[in-house]
């Protein structure tokens, strides 16, 4: 005889589900209150990682940091998959900076949004973590600052990998640059005063261009079809081994017009730009430290660059001293400078354009005005005629306006003074004949100043 096969009870089944729940809310207990954090992190991310092994799906995280630079992957990301929340009507993150002119949308906290490629789902999901860093003492005080760290999660399936990596990730790069281009706002950046000597961006609101600069036509054109140029000709800088940049110098007396040209040429490009004051920078391990933290598609302006530093001609002789002087805490020096415009340092970036400007071009240094460092030498002029008309309004040919090219012809004056006279009348006529008291009283004044060097 077979034996009878034993069933257990109902009583019986009870009681051993109420013992394994009990003991479950007691591992439970322990597990919260004894074990330490990480322990339990580990042992959650194993078990997750046990059952995930067993699903289809893949995820790659994006970290908003790459080591010490921005994870262009993240940046990209944040613009794409802000514009795919907003049209989804899911919670968003709605933000404008001080001085911005328009409202920046991107996912919020933790969130998680769908997007479609090619008939491909891909699941984002925005991860934000605290986290609590001790700066380095700074006058003498200490403190813990609190930030927050981010990262993306995407999710996909396995089969789809090569085709996240070749194809869906260029994509979202190209579209955020676009979606950046059109809602870009320049800006205006100095270093700030903090002991970091960070980048600090004002919005950049200038209203000049090639249309209202007071230059020569053919210059303008000429400078703008180099811009242009530039510009398209990524793949034929990387053909030829270099970094994809460009420099200019900028001479001439004060007043020509050398940062409203700055300015114009930012707006024609949509560029934005950081102000570099030489002589707030001590070392050039600082001055590295800087010029890498600039963005892509920008213009670095190196303003007055003769009084900066000390960047006169390598070969002139030293002048024999009578005391001895004392030593110098500044260390920024001339290689340091060049070790970034044109060295190693130099490809650190891309579509960079770099600015100098001086009142005399005779006081640098024969290194620093070959090409490949200040590529386009453009001497910023007195105004001349073509000059003239750009600021003047009114009659092209009313008899003042060719009394007033006669004038400009026979004396050296700045666009800056020419504004400046017209501006103090609002009748154009008044105006004119205001600008030609002062242009023949600059005449009387150098006609006086030869007569007296011949004497």
């Amino acid at each position: 005889m077979f034996a009878k096969n034993k069933m257990p009870s109902a009583q019986t089944v009870t009681a051993t589900a109420a013992s394994f729940a009990a003991s479950a809310m007691v591992i439970q207990t322990v597990a919260r209150n004894l074990l330490p954090y990480e322990l339990k992190a580990y042992i959650f991310n194993n078990i997750s990682m046990f059952f995930k092994s067993f699903s289809f799906q893949t995820t790659l995280i994006i970290e908003e940091f790459d080591g010490l630079t921005r994870n262009q992957i993240y940046k990209a990301a944040e613009i794409y998959l802000g514009t795919k929340t907003y049209s989804s009507l899911k919670p968003c993150k709605v933000s404008m900076g001080e001085k911005e002119t328009k409202i920046v949308v991107s996912m919020a906290k933790n969130q998680e949004t769908v997007d479609v490629f090619d008939g491909v789902k891909f699941k984002w999901r925005r991860v934000t973590s605290r986290v609590e860093s001790k700066n380095d003492v700074f006058q003498g005080q200490s403190s813990n600052v609190r930030s927050e760290k981010g990262s993306f999660e995407l999710s996909f399936h396995k089969k789809h990998k090569e085709k996240v990596l070749d194809s869906y990730l260029p994509f979202v790069l190209e579209e955020s640059k676009r979606l950046m281009e059109e809602k870009k706002t320049l800006k205006l950046h100095t270093l700030g005063n903090d002991h970091m000597r960070t980048w600090q961006p004002i919005k950049l609101d200038h209203p000049a261009n090639f249309g209202t600069l007071a230059m020569n036509t053919e210059l303008k054109a000429t400078i703008m079809e180099d811009l242009e140029r530039f510009v398209k000709r990524k793949d034929y800088y990387r053909r030829v081994g270099k970094a994809w940049k460009r420099g200019y110098l900028l001479y001439g007396p004060p007043g020509t017009g050398k940062s409203s040209l700055i300015a114009a040429m930012a707006n024609y490009l949509n560029f934005d730009i950081y102000d570099l004051e030489l002589t707030d920078i001590h070392t050039n391990s600082d001055l590295r430290r800087v010029l890498i933290a600039t963005g892509n598609r920008s213009i670095l302006v190196v303003e007055d660059v003769d009084c900066g530093l000390e960047l006169h001609d390598r070969q002139t002789e030293p002048q024999p001293s009578v005391a001895i002087k004392p030593k110098r805490t500044r260390q920024v020096t001339l290689s340091g400078l060049l070790n970034f415009i044109d060295g190693l340092w130099s490809s650190c970036g891309d579509e960079r354009i770099i600015v100098f400007t001086t009142n005399h071009k005779d006081r640098l240094d024969p290194a620093l005005l070959r090409p490949g460092r200040m590529d386009v030498h453009i001497h910023m002029s007195y105004c001349g005629p073509s000059g003239f008309d750009t600021l003047a309004v009114g009659d092209d040919h009313h008899p003042l306006m060719s009394i007033t090219r006669e004038l400009l012809a026979k004396t050296s004056v700045t666009p800056a003074e020419v504004g400046e006279q017209l501006l103090k009348n609002e009748d154009p006529e008044a105006a004119l004949k205001g600008l030609i008291d002062f242009l023949q009283q600059k005449v009387k004044e150098e006609v006086e100043v030869q007569v007296g060097d011949k004497s």
